[in-house]
């Protein structure tokens, strides 16, 4: 029993370090953006004007910024291809398309309840990949442009559509999480019992005090 109890306590002490970590980003200040953001982004060979009350982004408080702006592409070459500007200082995935570190630009096509956003390297224009936006719920605030942080939602909103996002971080920690935890032992005659974070630790617990219930049988 003082086995099953010291394992139990690691693994639901665990659970509050991890959402810890799930919401250590926040959104960034407008003076943080500011500083962030180029008055005058530059695509391919052109340096366009960005919009900076458009601006959105979320930070680690530690130097590190997912942002976006829009592109205000008029007399451009870029009008019609491109409609917003985005930084990434953290891998961050956008609707499943792995985004690494570096500046992007990104234009979208509608496409009934949806809206197709490719990617595309701001230095050069390559093409990285799409992402799909989806229709919000409800009637919600329309904008430009807002990353929402991970406490919030975890979603990049354009217009009334949405596309989630996670960040590459987050995402290796939790394989590392469930990979270092699913390997742990776990209490005596409860074989294939693991530690895990979160909620799940919680239906480990129920499962565990179940093991010892038929133990004592």
């Amino acid at each position: 029993m003082k086995i099953l109890l010291l394992w139990l306590i690691a693994c639901l002490s665990f659970a509050p370090m991890a959402q810890a970590q799930r919401t250590a980003w926040r959104a960034a200040t407008d003076a943080e953006l500011a500083s962030l953001l180029p008055a005058r982004a530059p695509v391919i060979k052109e340096h366009i004007e960005t919009e900076m009350r458009t601006a959105s982004g979320i930070t680690d408080g530690r130097g590190h910024f997912v942002a976006g702006v829009v592109l205000i592409t008029a007399g451009y070459s870029a009008d019609g291809k491109f409609s917003h500007y985005l930084v990434v200082q953290e891998p961050v995935r956008i609707g499943g398309l792995l985004l690494k570190q570096g500046e992007y630009v990104f234009g979208w096509v509608r496409d009934n309840d949806s809206l197709k956003i490719h990617f595309h390297l701001a230095a050069t224009g390559e093409f990285v990949g799409n992402a799909e936006a989806h229709r919000m719920s409800g009637q919600p605030r329309v904008e430009s442009i807002r990353i929402w942080p991970p406490s919030d939602k975890s979603i990049v909103q354009i217009g009334r559509f949405a596309v989630p996002y996670e960040l590459a971080e987050e995402q290796s920690q939790r394989t590392e999480h469930r990979e270092k935890f699913s390997n742990a032992k776990g209490p005596p005659n409860c074989a294939g019992l693991s530690c895990v974070p979160g909620e799940e630790a919680f239906t480990s617990l129920r499962f565990a005090l179940a093991c010892q219930g038929r133990e004592r049988r």
